[in-house]
This record gives structure tokens, C-alpha cells and sequence, in this order.
């Protein structure tokens, strides 16, 4: 339906032989959220039309991609419920996931302004196999970009590894609808004093995978939105004291301030804290370690 991204076009020979032809579109295909995730892959067996959808021949992560498979050992009489079972399918379906996966990563090395285009229409699909795919995980951890706080620009977690401050031990990340309502979040006046990037997570998939994933190369995934996000050990280029360095005076005052909160708030919030991660607000709500995150929460309470 337009032209391609990218044109991948293979013959596998061995023990069993099959051709593929197939297609990333440029734009998002009409049916890419349909909640059955179906792939669109037709299947033929030597030339013979089988099916244009047959489950299991890609997952559904890469519902996006568009082409033909011909295979030369299936027998021309398999049924639907033959093909979920064989194995010769599961087969077929590693060493596809594989090419796409190995040309994905050749794109985003030898043209990065090409590949965040694709990310653009296809990243949240393909975050979906960072949640539910373990044998493909790292692969699609190394080929997510983010927003950041940093600038326009996509960027990589290992770009963002190497930007880490002094003391920082942990991935930095705010969740919101969309970039522009998660940069107006408080939560990052403290990291912004500090120089520290945070990447936005913008698609409601970031909520799972995140909490799946947990941490990348040695470093924890942690959310600016959380209780244990922790500043005070991280050498920033801050110009300015952040709120509790400016009340260290006076603790006693603080301590009496909070007390007070506690009271007058009682159950409706679980804790009142003093924190180090405000510069201009004069207060904010986060989530417990361990507890629904807030922007979770949300979303979950309106579905």
C-alpha cells in the first residue's frame, strides 16, 4: 500500500528450503493495534496460495511486516491446525524473526535518521516483544530509542549509559500520554537542577516491559515518579540548592511541617517526606517502591 521501508528477499536452503519476500511499510498499516495482533504473512507451499495468515510464522511484534514465504517441504494439504504445531514453522519463524531483526540493526548503525523514522511508526509494536519475547530481548533492547530530556534527538540505551553522571547507577524514566504532558512533569525539576537525563516513556507498552525488564547492562530501571529515586548521591553541575538543602536549617521546623501534613492528610496519602528532588513545586505525589506506578494506576483505572 506504499513504498517500502526496507525489502528483505532470502532463500533459506538446507534441511528444509523456503523463499521469503518480504516488506516493512513506510507508513503504520490501518489494522496495527487490532487487538488480535494477527500477522499478515501469506504462506505458500511451492507457488501454491495456503493462507495470509498463518499464526506463528512471525510473531506478533512484527505484525507490521507485509510479503510472502515459500516453502518447498509443508505439504500442500496442511491445515491450520497442522501449521500451529510444526515444527518446520517454528523453525521457519526463528530464522525470519532473525534476518529482520540483524537488517533492523544494520539500518540503525548505517542510517540513524532513516531508522528513527521507522521507530516513530513501529517502536511501540516492537516493544511488545521486549515484554513478552525472552529469547529476542536484549536484540530489541539494543535497537530502542526514547525521547529524552537531553534534546529532540532518539536515543539509545547505551547512549544513555554512556551520558550518565558521576554517582548515577540507575536509568532514569518518566512515563506520561505524550512528551510534552510528561517534560511538564515536577518530578524532573530536581534531575533537571542536576543535568541528570530522563527518557520519556510515552507508550502505554512502557509500563510493562519496564517493570519486566528491571534493569539493562547492570543498571536499574527506575521511574522519577517513584519514592526511590535517590539524587543525593549523584555529582550534577546543579547551580541551584535544591528544596531540602534549603530547609537543612531548620530541620526541626520541617520535621514539624510534615507532622502536620500527616495529620491533616491522615489515609488519604501512605507517607509524607521531605525529598531533595524539587526545585520549584512545593510538593508532589509518588508511588512507593514496589507499589502501581502513578501514570499505571491511571491507566488502569480507565480501562
Amino acid at each position: 500500500f506504499d513504498e517500502p521501508w526496507l525489502t528483505l528477499h532470502f532463500r533459506a536452503e538446507g534441511v528444509f528450503e523456503y523463499t521469503g519476500l518480504l516488506f516493512i511499510p513506510s507508513t503504520k498499516p490501518f489494522d496495527l493495534y487490532d487487538p488480535q495482533r494477527k500477522g499478515r504473512l501469506k504462506l505458500y507451499v511451492r507457488r501454491v496460495f495456503i493462507t495470509d495468515d498463518a499464526e506463528g510464522l512471525v510473531p506478533a511484534w512484527l505484525r507490521f511486516l507485509r510479503g510472502v514465504v515459500d516453502s518447498e517441504d509443508l505439504p500442500l494439504n496442511v491445515s491450520r491446525e497442522m501449521l500451529q504445531s510444526n515444527p518446520m514453522l517454528a523453525k521457519m519463524r526463528s530464522q525470519i524473526v532473525k534476518r529482520v531483526l540483524a537488517e533492523l540493526e544494520k539500518k540503525a548503525k548505517d542510517s540513524p535518521e532513516e531508522f528513527e523514522k521507522f521507530w516513530d511508526n513501529f517502536g511501540a509494536v516492537l516493544k511488545e516483544g521486549i515484554y513478552e519475547d525472552l529469547d529476542h530481548r536484549d536484540a530489541l533492547l539494543a535497537l530502542a530509542r526514547f525521547r529524552s530530556t537531553a534534546g529532540e534527538k532518539l536515543v539509545s540505551l547505551e547512549e544513555y549509559v554512556g551520558r550518565m553522571k558521576p554517582g548515577q547507577d540507575a536509568i532514569f524514566y518518566v512515563t506520561g500520554d505524550s512528551v510534552a504532558q510528561a517534560a511538564r512533569s515536577p518530578h524532573l525539576e530536581g534531575f533537571r537542577a542536576k543535568g541528570v537525563e530522563v527518557l520519556y516513556f510515552t507508550d502505554p507498552v512502557d509500563e510493562f516491559w519496564s517493570g519486566a525488564v528491571g534493569e539493562w547492562k547492570g543498571k536499574k530501571l527506575k521511574s522519577v515518579t517513584r519514592g526511590g529515586a535517590d539524587l543525593a548521591k549523584i555529582e550534577g553541575e546543579s547551580k541551584e540548592a535544591p528544596a531540602e538543602d534549603k530547609d537543612a536549617k531548620a530541620p526541626a521546623n520541617v520535621q514539624s511541617l510534615v507532622a502536620i501534613f500527616k495529620l491533616a492528610l491522615g489515609d488519604a496519602v501512605k507517607d509524607v517526606r521531605t525529598t531533595d528532588r524539587l526545585t520549584d513545586s512545593p510538593a508532589c505525589l509518588v508511588a512507593d517502591e514496589g507499589d502501581v506506578d502513578i501514570h499505571l494506576e491511571r491507566l488502569l483505572r480507565q480501562h
